[in-house]
């Protein structure tokens, strides 16, 4: 192969009148012997929309993130992505495909503008190219300076930048990141959701995984919540709030032994209550005025908040879980 030259990526033509849907799934499913990890779900991903899967560990993510990738064959239902079926066509789908797994997979025995040069030739792409694309993605996840650095010299943060950048090599249509931020810290965190608005304003496809409810609302359009292979709920973040919970939440601690006991003479307060392990959760209309009449009960709490509703209040309501149970 000449060096001058980039070797073309299989054309996948779009049915025009499905084109704006990169990702159809309907009744898709997942067995393993007795177990079933999908349970016949349906969503869709629309062109440049940024889509969230969530749900609890075990909850069916993963296994339909893989199935998404090509990588994984479906035991029933129908799946599309851009318009081809992943069990038949997935080379040619992976080829317009940016994956981010959970866990970087760098090689840390390469330096930074190395790795994405080796994975930049497995898509066969040349030299060329890749000189000006590795500057390009470099000045993306603002690691111009570490070009020569090895990779087990970065930063959490950084790692992570570089993984996606790598995805990004072949200018995908879509691109998946399955719980990109798990294990950094906040400024990290912000420093890549910059880097992810900026690809959305691109028209580049996203699909994410995370556990972070905050990320979920900054990211996505669009989410579906997942719970035992079950799609729970669906909608933009702010729809499933407006749903699924009230617009206020109290959290108030009396402390663990008190908890339960307290929790029966205020159940009266509020829409609805969630009793945990170290707090209490009161949905309400108004929350200061139902952490008033908790007080005026005669019952101080330890300490208590007033805050708006969440997304993962709506994981506590849909799944009676937390996102990390």
């Amino acid at each position: 192969m000449p060096d001058d030259q980039i070797v073309p990526r299989l054309t996948l033509v779009p049915n025009p009148e499905n084109q704006t849907q990169m990702i159809v799934a309907q009744n898709l499913t997942k067995v393993y012997g007795d177990f079933t990890a999908v349970a016949g779900i349906d969503f869709t991903v629309a062109k440049g929309e940024s889509f969230g899967l969530l749900g609890p560990n075990g909850a069916g993510k993963s296994t339909t993130m893989r199935m998404i990738t090509a990588t994984l064959q479906r035991s029933g239902g129908d799946l599309t992505i851009l318009d081809k079926d992943p069990d038949k066509f997935g080379p040619q789908i992976r080829a317009h495909l940016g994956v981010v797994p959970q866990a970087d997979n760098l090689d840390t025995e390469l330096k930074v503008h190395e790795n994405l040069y080796i994975y930049g030739r497995y898509f066969g792409l040349s030299r060329k190219y890749l000189t000006k694309k590795i500057d390009e993605l470099l000045a993306f996840a603002q690691l111009e300076d570490k070009r020569n650095s090895k990779v087990d010299q970065l930063s959490g943060g950084m790692k992570r930048r570089l993984t996606i950048a790598r995805a990004l090599v072949n200018e995908p249509e879509v691109l998946l990141l399955d719980e990109p931020t798990t294990g950094l810290d906040p400024q990290a965190r912000h420093v890549l959701w910059d880097r992810l608005f900026r690809l959305k304003e691109q028209g580049v496809t996203l699909v994410i995984t995370t556990h972070y409810m905050d990320e979920a609302e900054q990211l996505c359009d669009r989410l579906i919540v997942m719970d035992q292979g079950k799609i729970m709920a669906q909608g933009s973040p702010a729809s499933l709030i407006a749903e699924h919970s009230s617009p206020e939440v109290v959290e108030v601690r009396f402390g663990s032994d008190r908890n339960a006991a307290v929790a029966e003479r205020i159940s009266h307060i509020g829409d609805r209550m969630d009793v945990l392990p170290d707090r209490i959760l009161i949905y309400a209309q108004d929350g200061e005025a139902a952490l008033a009449e908790i007080i005026s009960l005669g019952q101080h709490p330890v300490t208590s908040l007033v805050r708006r509703s969440s997304l993962e209040d709506v994981f506590l309501r849909l799944t009676g879980r937390t996102l990390v149970d």
